[in-house]
């Protein structure tokens, strides 16, 4: 299934509902995320696009 989050929702509804699914432990958000440094940039275009992360985090 694919979907567009946030694209048509009000923040202010959808924001409060995520938090609570992550304080549930529903939404796992924090694991879905992986950090790299900024010299790692291409790594973490790489990972993205294999599957090994599915949201890379690039940090300065």
């Amino acid at each position: 299934m694919t979907f567009v989050l946030e694209g048509d929702a009000a923040p202010q509804v959808l924001i409060p509902q995520l938090i609570a699914l992550y304080e549930a432990g529903r939404f796992p958000f924090d694991k879905l995320i992986k950090r790299y440094a900024f010299e790692d940039i291409n790594q973490a275009f790489e990972d993205s696009e294999n599957g090994a992360t599915l949201k890379p985090v690039d940090t300065f």
